[in-house]
C-alpha cells in the first residue's frame, strides 16, 4: 500500500468573524495544485481513491487532483481529516482503507506532518516534519498499514512538484 499525504492549497485569509470551515482556495491557490497535480501525473501516481477533510480548501485541493489524474471517482470526506484532528484519530480512521493499494488524503496541519511521524516511527512527535500548502508525502507500508510500518519513498513541496510537471 502507499499512502500520499497532502496539505491543502493557499487558502483565503478569514474574514473576522468568519466561518475557517468555509475558506477556499485563491485563484492561485487553485492553479498551483493544478500544477502539482500535474507533476504527481509526471511520477506516475496512481490512485484508487482521494479522502479529504470537511473543510472547503481541502475539498476543492482534493477535487483539483481527481480531475487532474483522471479516472478516480470523487473524493470521500473523512470526517477524521477535519483540522484539529490528532494523528491517532486519522490513523485509526485510515484501517478502513487498507484495502486500497494507492490512497490520498488532503487536510491540514500540523495533523500531516504529525500522523506521517507516527506512520514512520510509531510516534508523532519523533520526526520534526513541516508539509508546507501543497506538499505531499508518499509513504510505502511493504506489511500493511501500521503506526512505525511506513517507509518514505518521497516527500515533495507544491514548487518541487509542479517543476516536475514542466
Amino acid at each position: 500500500m502507499t499512502l500520499y499525504i497532502m496539505r491543502h492549497g493557499t487558502a483565503e485569509d478569514v474574514s473576522p468573524g468568519g466561518d475557517d470551515a468555509a475558506r477556499r482556495l485563491t485563484p492561485s491557490g487553485r492553479e498551483k495544485i493544478r500544477q502539482a497535480a500535474c507533476g504527481m501525473r509526471a511520477l506516475k501516481i496512481g490512485l484508487n481513491l482521494i479522502l479529504t477533510s470537511p473543510l472547503a480548501r481541502a475539498a476543492e485541493t482534493a477535487e483539483i487532483v481527481a480531475q487532474t489524474l483522471g479516472g478516480l471517482p470523487a473524493p470521500e470526506v473523512l470526517e477524521a481529516l477535519a483540522a484539529g484532528s490528532t494523528p491517532a484519530e486519522i490513523a485509526a480512521a485510515l484501517r478502513h482503507f487498507r484495502d486500497r493499494h494507492d490512497l490520498m488524503v488532503v487536510g491540514h496541519e500540523p495533523s500531516l506532518s504529525q500522523l506521517a511521524s507516527l506512520l514512520l516511527t510509531g510516534s508523532p512527535e519523533a520526526m520534526k516534519i513541516r508539509l508546507k500548502q501543497g506538499g505531499c508525502i508518499a509513504l510505502d507500508f511493504p506489511e500493511g498499514l501500521a503506526r512505525g510500518g511506513a517507509q518514505l519513498r518521497w516527500m515533495l513541496t507544491q514548487r518541487h512538484l509542479r517543476r516536475l510537471a514542466r
